[in-house]
Formats: structure tokens, sequence, C-alpha cells
């Protein structure tokens, strides 16, 4: 019998069977990981398996590539924060989604991990979440090899007056360097470079480019055609708080 304990925040939630649910969490040390939850969907348990509860797990099965099961204790109930506002209850949703979308199973990514309890943990407040979700999805973008690089002007190397990014390279490009080739390039709002007030508006257009880098260059990488559709909601109640 194999057998592993960590925290995890929970991703999603599906019933299996009668009374169980399988369950996918992200943990600093297994990574995504899927697993059975026997009673889940019992009056005691399917309460504390809300998407983005952050819970103690163990881990266990008969080898290391089966399903394996779960025991789950509930640390922290994200519930009452998610269901507050349409902004909190969207944004994880965007979270999770994206997280089963993109993470490969069974591989961890610690720094990302604690992002994403930090990002979490601040739900319900409306002034800085929204901010704080455009750092995550650029941290997503780092974590699995299609960081931007806003270091520079890819064209002048000149660190002044930065306004666009390369779709293809996914450098910042000044206004100078662009010349002609403006009309080609993604925006660089000031608020990806840590300026600018990051008022909504701002924070949707920025996640305009980050979700062309989510889409074209880590969703391409793997397969898949599109975003999910939750990122899309997410984005629309951003909008609405312009």
């Amino acid at each position: 019998m194999i057998e592993w304990r960590d925290q995890g925040i929970l991703l999603s939630a599906r019933p299996h069977g009668e009374s169980a649910a399988i369950v996918e969490v992200l943990t600093e040390q297994k990574g995504r990981h899927a697993g059975v939850v026997r009673g889940g969907a019992s009056r005691k348990l399917a309460p504390v398996l809300q998407t983005g509860a952050q819970l103690d797990l163990t881990w266990k099965a008969r080898l290391e590539d089966h399903l394996g099961s779960f025991s789950v204790e509930l640390i922290k109930s994200r519930s009452a924060a998610a269901m507050g506002d349409r902004l909190s209850l969207a944004g994880v949703a965007a979270v999770a989604s994206l997280l089963v979308s993109a993470l490969a199973e069974r591989e961890s990514h610690t720094a990302l991990y604690w992002r994403t309890v930090g990002l979490f943990d601040m739900l319900g407040d409306i002034a800085l979440w929204p901010l704080a979700y455009l750092r995550w999805e650029m941290a997503l973008l780092e974590e699995l090899g299609f960081g931007l690089d806003l270091s520079a002007c890819a064209a002048t190397g000149i660190n002044e007056e930065l306004t666009y990014i390369s779709p293809k390279s996914g450098r910042a490009v000044s206004a100078q360097g662009a010349g002609d080739w403006a009309a080609r390039l993604l925006p660089l709002p000031p608020v990806m470079k840590g300026e600018g007030d990051g008022s909504p508006d701002e924070i949707v257009q920025a996640l305009g480019t980050t979700g062309y880098f989510l889409e074209h260059k880590l969703f391409a990488a793997l397969g898949k055609k599109s975003l999910p559709e939750a990122r899309h909601r997410l984005i629309a109640a951003i909008g609405r708080l312009a």
C-alpha cells in the first residue's frame, strides 16, 4: 500500500457511484492529483468538498499509478467568501478551471501552489482581487514556461516607453521600436509593469494580453483549442466593476 499526506486546494469534485466523489486537488508536494472520496456525496462531506476549500489530505492506493482514495479533513472553507459576490464566485471557478486544464497530473509546482493559496485567501476583497488575479495569471505563464519578458524593448534594448508586447516572443516593445508593426502587437498596459492605478478597464485589457498567451501558447502546446468559459465569466465580472 502506498500512502502520503499533504494539504491541498480542492479544484473539482464530481459524483462517483451512489455516494462517492472523484476529486481533483492542488497540493504543494504532489501537484494536481485526483482520487476517490468515499462518502463524498453524503450530507457530512458534500459541504466540505467545495471548490477552493483548503483540505488536509491522506491518499492511499495499492500501486502508484492507481486513482487511489482520499481521506479529507477541512482546514479552511472558502465557500462564504466565494459566494459573497459574483466576482469572487467567478474567480474561484476561473482559477480552478485553468489549473485543471493547464497543469500536468502529479507534477509539483510549489511556488504556484502558494500563490494560489494567497489568491484564494484574498477572496472578497473586491478592491484588490482583480489585480492579484492578473498577477496570478502572469505567474502561471511563468511557471509553465511561457513567461513574459517586460524588462526592455525587444527592438531597441531600452527600458523606456514600453507599450506593446510581441505576440510571437512575449517580449516588451517600445513605441519607438514598434514602428509600422504597432498594429500587429499586443497592448502592454502599465498595470502589467507594476505601474498605473489598476483600474478595472486596464486590468481587463491586461487580461486580454495574458489570455492571448494562455490560449495561443500554453493551451496550444497542450493541444487545447480554447480557454475555459469560467475565465470569460470572470473577465465580464471584472468589467462590470468599471
